[in-house]
């Protein structure tokens, strides 16, 4: 008994264990088989890229201030953020990526940068057990 390619229903010739009759039809298979979820993934991302160029287009320095209505007429959409960053004071900032943003009074919103994310600094331990240095922003790390 022969089996059958599950993407074109053709013989299959080869080895015992092959399950498609080419490479194409393995691709175009995997690919209907992934699509839902990497449309979904895919929009997503892009909604999420298109909030940060907003706030970065917005945010001239490390904060600003603008109106919600500028937000929503340049396309910004509130629904979708990365993380949420909660104060002592329990004010709660959304983020997208290193932009985030503050609702407050009168519908406008404080715009802010977070420094850690270009600043941060890492130390790496190699193979020799000796660590090496890294550089981001105006942060550097010593070496041993």
């Amino acid at each position: 008994m022969k089996k059958e390619c599950p993407e074109c229903g053709e013989k299959i010739k080869g080895r015992a264990d092959k399950k498609f009759c080419s490479d194409m039809c393995r691709n175009a298979f995997n690919n209907k088989l992934n699509s839902d979820t990497t449309n979904y993934v895919r929009n997503v991302n892009n909604i999420l890229r298109k909030n940060r160029r907003i706030l970065e287009e917005l945010i001239p320095a490390e904060t600003a201030k603008t109106t919600k209505a500028k937000l929503i007429q340049k396309g910004f959409n509130f629904q979708y953020y990365t993380n949420t960053y909660i104060t002592k004071k329990s004010v709660t900032y959304y983020f997208c990526y290193e932009y985030g943003y503050l609702p407050i009074e009168n519908d406008y919103y404080f715009l802010v940068k977070r420094k850690e994310y270009s600043e941060q600094s890492s130390t790496v331990k190699n193979h020799g057990g000796t660590e090496n240095t890294k550089k981001h922003g105006d942060k550097e790390e010593k070496s041993r």
